[in-house]
């Protein structure tokens, strides 16, 4: 491929617009959730717009770095991009700083850097450039486990630290395969597998005693939970197995069975000895489950009444009440929602959410128009973390998911999420840029 003109390239001005306006969106509500009303200057670099401020700086810095790349370079190193964050998923393990019960983070003075969060654009990368690879058939069992062990490895060094909120965002992937031939079996047997592993959670399979069911009842409890945990994996398993005979459809239930009793019991093991406490009493209040914290539930009622203080048209920029007397803790980070949510309103709240999905519309589009198939892969890897993120945060925010610490794209303080997802999107705008060209 010959090297791209950097002087005319063809840029699409539409997505750097949408992203110009969500930074400054994003930007103005960290300053009025985080203003220290004796430090008011934006250019206070002790304070976290201040800092916010440092980190969009150093954004702009990077979109240039990008834009002037080739954008074959993107293709042609992509598995040692990938190996190197894996790399630092291994090193903050071994050095990493403790953060609310995560060792998740590189210490470098007052600010710190979060290598999970970059890890996506590895995997982004990586799972491209193995999909684009030529002869690779997601509809083949082994390509299928190749792929989800480029996107395993790194999740399970997520889990280790542990960060719960960015392994889940690793979901994205698997959107993201069925797009380019996966069967959507998986995606079935994604849904059976959350359905069967939040009821083990609820009931307690593997306990004595099972919440809201008494201990009387607990045995009971425990063998109707199996079986109906048992026809929920015979549903999706039966969509891999067609039953030719009597004795293999008795096989199949039999492997159902094995695998709704392990999910169900692994469930609960990783719940009770691996997650952290506060992690696992996240989940328990998502699902109303009793915690032995009363103040357990306190943020997230925080932010609900955050977000119903602001009504139709909000309270005004600068102006809410619940924001400005932060009775959400560091409501700038996960809750950042709810602060739009209290300033501008259920108005406000749905055009922010516009913008993000004509966003994510735009990275499809994009997508679409690539030549090169290793470019169509990546941009749908870069819409799917975005909604990932969407989706977990202001349904963290509403109460519909568990406080588990996921950034909303552009708007939650913090240079590590700013700085991965600016470089997420404008590797896909430079790989846009030569949409002509198809990268081997």
């Amino acid at each position: 491929m010959a090297a791209s003109n950097k002087h005319n390239l063809q840029l699409d001005w539409g997505t750097i617009a949408l992203y110009g306006v969500l930074v400054l969106f994003g930007w103005l509500t960290i300053y009025s959730a985080a203003f220290n009303p004796l430090m008011p200057s934006p250019f206070t670099f002790s304070e976290e717009y201040g800092k916010q401020l440092v980190w969009i700086g150093v954004c702009a810095f990077l979109i240039v770095v990008i834009l002037y790349l080739d954008a074959e370079v993107f293709n042609k190193f992509a598995i040692y991009i990938y190996l190197f964050f894996v790399l630092l998923l291994m090193l903050v393990l071994v050095i990493g700083k403790e953060v609310n019960g995560a060792k998740a983070w590189f210490g470098i003075g007052d600010f710190g850097i979060q290598p999970s969060e970059f890890s996506k654009i590895g995997v982004g990368l990586f799972l491209s450039k193995f999909i684009s690879g030529s002869g690779v058939q997601l509809k083949n069992l082994r390509t299928r486990i190749q792929a989800f062990a480029i996107i395993g490895l790194p999740a399970m060094l997520i889990l280790l630290q542990p960060d719960v909120g960015s392994l889940l965002t690793f979901l994205a992937f698997i959107l993201v395969m069925y797009r380019e031939g996966m069967s959507g079996n998986v995606l079935i047997a994604g849904f059976a597998s959350v359905v069967i592993g939040t009821l083990s959670i609820v009931i307690g399979a593997g306990r004595t005693t099972y919440p809201y069911f008494g201990e009387q009842s607990s045995i009971w409890t425990f063998l109707l939970s199996l079986l109906g945990l048992a026809i929920l994996a015979f549903i999706f398993v039966r969509n891999f197995i067609v039953p030719r005979s009597r004795r293999m459809l008795y096989s199949v239930i039999v492997i159902s069975l094995v695998l709704a009793s392990s999910l169900a019991f692994s469930i609960n093991y990783i719940v009770d000895n691996v997650l952290e406490k506060h992690h696992k009493e996240r989940i328990y209040v998502m699902l109303s489950l009793p915690v032995e914290r009363e103040d357990a539930t306190y943020n997230s009622e925080m932010a609900k009444i955050t977000v119903g203080s602001g009504g139709f048209l909000g309270r005004g920029f600068h102006q809410g009440p619940m924001t400005q007397n932060n009775y959400v803790p560091e409501q700038w980070t996960d809750f950042i929602f709810s602060a739009v949510a209290e300033e501008w309103g259920f108005v406000g709240s749905v055009l922010v959410i516009l913008l993000f999905f004509a966003l994510i519309y735009r990275l499809v589009a994009l997508a679409e128009r690539q030549r090169s198939q290793f470019s169509r892969v990546y941009g749908y890897c870069v819409a799917a973390i975005i909604f990932m993120h969407l989706l977990i945060n202001i349904g963290m925010v509403l109460g519909l998911a568990p406080i588990i610490g996921i950034p909303l794209p552009f708007f939650s303080y913090g240079g590590s999420s700013l700085m991965a997802f600016t470089i997420l999107l404008f590797i896909m705008i430079r790989l846009d840029a030569e949409r002509l060209s198809i990268f081997r």
